[in-house]
């Protein structure tokens, strides 16, 4: 991947980097997986604005990615396009399998069309490979990470981003997640090889508001710049540093090193080490 850079011709177009897509092979998606989402910009069935920040009228198609692949152990499957999907930050590729059925799939760093990978409990060490954990051996890069069996990929699916199995003891594979997070996981759950496509995703400058228009999203305004029916922080002037000994949320909430995890949520019992290196045992 490349970052392309701008002349600045517009004070817009200064500092602006986008995506090169030199992986990009087709400039369309395949019409038969993709579906039109209605969009509500935030708004409810009143009209009222019930999330904020969200905006957008410009069109687009949700692409029907597979996360199972369940029904598709011991089938190859060969790459044929390499696409860009508006709706997640990483690059996706049409895949066709032997029986002639074609999905859409999260692409690794590395996939180029005519590649060919498989799904079974344990097959080659091939990045685009999807195996068992217990089958994956210590310190290699995985993604579209199961944590619950049978459920179906639901981490490690942004850009750039990967996972390590750091550990096979027992009955639970440790997983190191993208975060620093030490995770156990199910040594039946399914992961891919590899790491996720759009390696320099982050390096992307937006520079300007209206980019993120196109990109659904509102600008926000200062909070200090607000009345004080409408935020905490509003009416002080000159901008000058807020009165607060704390930042507050427009709930009268703190802003900021105030843990909103449930302190006895379910999922906790999985966590070895958080990221910030506090064991859980």
């Amino acid at each position: 991947m490349g970052i392309k850079k701008f002349k600045p011709t517009t004070p817009g177009r200064r500092w602006m980097t986008s995506n090169s897509f030199e992986e990009i092979t087709v400039s369309s998606p395949y019409k038969a997986l993709t579906v039109k989402i209605k969009k509500n910009s935030g708004r409810n069935n009143l009209w009222r604005i019930t999330v904020r920040h969200q905006w957008g009228w410009h069109a687009k198609r949700y692409r029907l990615v597979d996360f199972y692949f369940h029904d598709k152990k011991w089938i190859e499957a060969k790459v044929e396009t390499i696409e860009y999907d508006p709706y997640r930050s990483a690059f996706i590729a049409l895949v066709c399998y032997k029986d002639w059925e074609r999905r859409y799939v999260v692409a690794h760093k590395d996939m180029k069309v005519w590649d060919v990978f498989k799904t079974d409990k344990k097959t080659e060490l091939v990045s685009g490979n999807r195996m068992e954990i217990w089958n994956i051996p210590t310190w290699l890069q995985i993604y579209n990470l199961e944590t619950i069996v049978w459920s179906g990929a639901s981490s490690i699916r942004s850009a750039w981003t990967y996972a390590t199995v750091i550990s096979q003891d027992g009955e639970y594979a440790q997983v190191k997640m993208p975060s620093g997070e030490i995770r156990l996981v199910n040594k039946k759950c399914y992961a891919t090889l590899g790491q996720v496509s759009n390696i320099d995703h982050n390096q992307i400058v937006i520079w300007k508001a209206w980019r993120s228009r196109w990109m659904w999203r509102r600008p926000e305004v200062l909070w200090k710049s607000m009345n004080p029916v409408d935020h905490p922080h509003g009416w002080w002037e000159w901008h000058s540093p807020i009165w607060m000994k704390a930042p507050k949320t427009p709930w009268w909430m703190p802003a900021l090193g105030y843990k909103t995890r449930k302190r006895r949520k379910s999922t906790n019992k999985w966590i070895l080490k958080t990221r910030k290196g506090k064991l859980m045992v």
